[in-house]
């Protein structure tokens, strides 16, 4: 018998965020559709002072509702997860802090920030939306020869949004020439709405929250494909 695998949510935890409450729905749909034991452990940004407390997970998932409570412990988490290769999912909050930690530290842009936190910064990589998109749908383009289109098998998706803030268009080009590259834009606007990682097991990082169609009893094709990923990198280290 296997062991679960076991993923690691980085945020803080409220039963009022919808996203909160569709995870554990998405990973149980995830283990149902892969046969395989998914658990997982809420980890408050408060809590992340080392990397030791991250050692333990098959994945990080860096989860909705920013700011977090302890926005260096978020980005130490997503840090860790782009150096070591742990497969790494970023929705909403976790997209947007995945970029803020990637023009800070692989850029080297020190001054990067994000506006909801900072809202007088100087290079606010992270900047209101020109449209908020709070409880909301839109449709999705995928980028053709990406993951993510990959992973949906389809050229569009229509997503929802619990979301003010996103990448800022000035920085746009440079933030996502590689090895940061674009996933997904707004079908309507051409908005950034999704990166991932070149040379990378796992790094997918989401403006949508896709983990909110568990909780219509629809499939979550990125939640499941991030399981699948955890799960074959546990039976390949055994």
């Amino acid at each position: 018998m296997h062991h679960p695998i076991t993923i690691g949510l980085i945020g803080d935890y409220s039963p009022e965020v919808v996203a909160h409450r569709a995870i554990p729905h998405a990973l149980a749909q995830a283990a149902e559709a892969l046969r395989f034991g998914i658990g997982f452990e809420w980890l408050p940004t408060t809590e992340i002072d080392s990397t030791r407390r991250l050692s333990k997970f098959d994945g990080l998932w860096c989860v909705p509702a920013s700011p977090y409570r302890n926005t260096h412990g978020a980005l130490m988490a997503i840090r860790h997860a782009r150096e070591n290769a742990i497969l790494y999912l970023g929705t909403c909050g976790g997209c947007q802090h995945a970029i803020l930690e990637y023009a800070r530290n692989v850029l080297g842009w020190i001054d990067a920030d994000h506006a909801e936190t900072t809202p007088d910064a100087g290079r606010a990589v992270i900047a209101p939306l020109a449209c908020a998109l709070l409880d909301a749908s839109g449709t999705v383009d995928l980028v053709p020869g990406s993951r993510l289109a990959a992973i949906y098998g389809q050229e569009s998706a229509t997503e929802q949004y619990r979301c003010s803030f996103g990448i800022n268009e000035a920085f746009r080009a440079k933030l996502t020439q590689g090895p940061l590259r674009l996933a997904a834009t707004d079908a309507e606007n051409g908005e950034v709405r999704a990166v991932e990682l070149d040379g990378h097991p796992f790094f997918i990082a989401t403006l949508f929250q896709p983990e909110r169609a568990a909780l219509r009893d629809e499939p979550a094709p990125l939640i499941k494909a991030f399981a699948a990923a955890c799960v074959t990198e546990r039976e390949q280290s055994q």
